[in-house]
């Protein structure tokens, strides 16, 4: 990742972090906009429903008053005798017994809200366990960072992530159609539906929450909101029968969860540094997964367990696609390398072959490689870096190269017919471009701008 992009990610927790001293003052402690912010960043990730540690579930306030097997979390205007407050402050707090304990001012804010009557302010039907969940703006003064695209399966919308939001356009770019609000700040990946009438999107706040959406995609509207991590979400893959969903985490861990009900039905905490990306086997039956600890991992869904490691590259791993026809993955890595492995057949290094399971190293790239997408077909690859996104045959020929843009490319997408590419990135605007010849066909900005905000950047020539 870029230093910018790092900045980008890092905002959110620092204005969470500037929110907790406001409240610091006089003014009252609100459960919803003081004290939930908290608890998802630093308890939430061992207390949920997903995963209830002593059957106690912080991630709402009705669940945190039920209390867990211990009895009750929290006295109203007593937080000497809360648990909630008494485990969290002294010298050696005993919670949370792993990452970082509460800050000063954050004990503060929770013991003074008890003190005040702990009492509920939470919005009736607001979705929970994702913090102070946010409204995109009517109109932005200026494009957000696009760190996810998808195109529909019949090539007539394309979703782009905003702040907050998705959007919703025609895939021409002519007309915006419609905004879904979303509880997470930023979408970091989005895939529809083989039959396009869901849309499902990961994302989350930075040390907050990791969250999958599934939106009703003609009702224009969300249907769930799953909170699956204490910590942002990338990489979302859908099983082939779109039932499923596989996420890479920043907390290490590799995650499959079911989409009617958001069940966890896989927890593999195999990463050692942020996981980055997850994609599915061809029957489904595996995940393969890649992450900054230079790890590349193939994971048995049913067995539960995790086969030994794919790879073994020198740089840590930044984004990772399946071919739609083979169980191979193409892996990028932080200093712009390419690299495509087999996922069966798997054979253990050793000291003469270090890498048995890669088949071949593609080119470089100029930057980082920010994301990897296949065409429907599998004959096509789009590689986006730094200024310039690359479209490669299935065996690694450059065929194209898409310029033009300000900064880093962050997200692509093919039209499923393979004759067009989506592109979106640092500058906040959507490209398309030919595939044939990667000549730029259009540029826009996706989201609603205000009076006087330059509508798109022009392309350099």
């Amino acid at each position: 990742m870029t230093f910018r992009f790092r900045l980008f990610y890092l905002l959110p927790l620092l204005l969470l972090s500037a929110s907790a001293i406001a409240r610091a003052g006089d003014e009252s402690v609100s459960f919803r906009r003081d004290v939930r912010p908290i608890l998802n960043h630093s308890c939430a990730g061992c207390h949920r429903p997903q995963k209830m540690k002593g059957k106690l579930d912080l991630s709402t306030y009705a669940a945190l008053a039920h209390g867990g097997k211990s009895g009750p979390a929290v006295i109203a205007g007593n937080p000497e005798n809360s648990p909630l407050v008494e485990q969290v402050s002294g010298d050696d707090p005993q919670m949370p017994d792993k990452g970082q304990k509460l800050s000063a001012v954050e004990v503060s804010v929770l013991t003074r809200w008890v003190k005040e009557g702990a009492k509920d302010d939470s919005i009736p039907g607001e979705i929970a366990a994702v913090g102070d969940s946010g409204v995109a703006p009517e109109k932005y003064s200026i494009s957000p960072v696009i760190s996810a695209i998808a195109a529909s399966p019949d090539g007539a919308v394309l979703a782009v992530a905003g702040w907050h939001e998705i959007l919703l356009h025609r895939a021409d770019g002519s007309e915006l159609i419609a905004r879904m609000p979303s509880c997470s700040p930023r979408i970091t990946s989005m895939r529809f539906s083989p039959d396009g009438a869901r849309l499902v999107a990961a994302g989350g706040s930075p040390g907050e929450f990791g969250t999958i959406e599934v939106f009703d995609v003609a009702r224009r509207k969300r249907e769930n909101s799953f909170a699956v991590s204490s910590d942002t979400v990338f990489g979302l893959s859908l099983s082939p029968t779109a039932d499923r969903a596989a996420v890479a985490c920043a907390d290490r861990s590799v995650r499959v969860i079911e989409l009617v009900d958001g069940k966890e039905l896989d927890n593999f905490g195999v990463h050692s540094d942020w996981a980055l990306g997850a994609v599915f086997t061809i029957d489904g039956t595996r995940v393969a997964s890649c992450g900054r600890d230079k790890n590349l991992f193939l994971l048995d869904l049913k067995t539960h367990k995790a086969i030994d490691p794919v790879a073994d590259p020198n740089d840590p791993f930044t984004c990772l696609a399946r071919d739609p026809n083979k169980d191979q993955v193409l892996c990028g890595t932080s200093k712009g390398q390419l690299r495509l492995y087999r996922l069966t057949n798997l054979e253990n290094s050793t000291e003469q072959k270090r890498e048995p399971n890669r088949i071949k190293e593609w080119e470089g790239q100029p930057g980082p490689v920010n994301a990897i997408e296949y065409s429907a077909d599998g004959k096509m690859v789009a590689v986006a870096s730094t200024g310039e996104v690359r479209i490669l045959s299935d065996t690694g020929q450059r065929r194209a190269v898409c310029a033009g843009h300000r900064g880093a490319i962050y997200a692509v997408a093919f039209s499923p017919d393979g004759k067009q590419l989506y592109t979106g990135g640092y500058d906040g605007q959507i490209r398309i471009f030919d595939t044939k010849k990667g000549e730029l066909v259009k540029t826009f900005a996706p989201t609603p701008l205000k009076e006087g905000v330059a509508v798109a950047i022009p392309a350099i020539k």
